[in-house]
């Protein structure tokens, strides 16, 4: 729908990204930034931003702010999908690179102990002796499992302004409260 106006969601997430044109019916590949994309397959409204890097010459077209899905599903590492505003193959390739975001309202409930990791940046960290560690100020993906790497606060003193690597396993990981906004963790300030 050409020249529609789109509220964009206040909680979008970047959840992929256009890699590539699909056949030559307007079909797109994602690819996913999850091992389990299930938020791409939560929705059919997925909303669009250029590239950062890419320019979009005066008078072209800009791509479409959302993507209205028709069809959807997996295909070894990428998803493959179409959509009613990408007619044909020459309309897929002009959004390669498009950065692909989806309402956080819309992602599947997560499980009880599981967590989505955008739910887990910006909380609090605290240990079993109620002493301030920083904030989670993103994860890695280790393979085996997430780290958590926690940032002080600012204002911190020199030993609590070091940066930390917490492993998110029930070893070290006590209890997580997102209506709280904490996790609190086995771990001592000299760590």
């Amino acid at each position: 729908m050409q020249g529609e106006i789109v509220a964009w969601p206040e909680d979008a997430i970047e959840v992929g990204r256009i890699v590539d044109a699909w056949g030559i019916k307007g079909g797109i590949k994602v690819l996913p930034f999850s091992s389990d994309p299930q938020a791409l397959f939560s929705t059919r409204r997925w909303f669009l931003k250029p590239p950062e890097d890419k320019i979009v010459p005066a008078g072209a077209s800009a791509p479409p702010a959302l993507l209205r899905v028709t069809d959807a599903r997996e295909q070894g590492d990428v998803i493959v999908a179409t959509a009613q505003d990408v007619p044909d193959r020459n309309a897929a390739e002009s959004l390669r690179g498009c950065r692909v975001f989806v309402s956080r309202a819309s992602f599947p409930t997560a499980d009880v102990g599981e967590y989505y990791w955008i739910d887990l940046i910006g909380l609090t960290v605290v240990n079993r002796q109620g002493e301030a560690l920083g904030e989670v100020a993103d994860l890695l993906d280790t393979g085996a499992h997430s780290v958590l790497r926690v940032v002080p606060a600012a204002g911190t003193d020199a030993v609590a302004s070091a940066e930390r690597l917490i492993p998110f396993v029930a070893a070290y990981i006590d209890d997580v409260s997102l209506s709280q906004r904490r996790i609190t963790v086995d771990w001592g300030l000299d760590y």
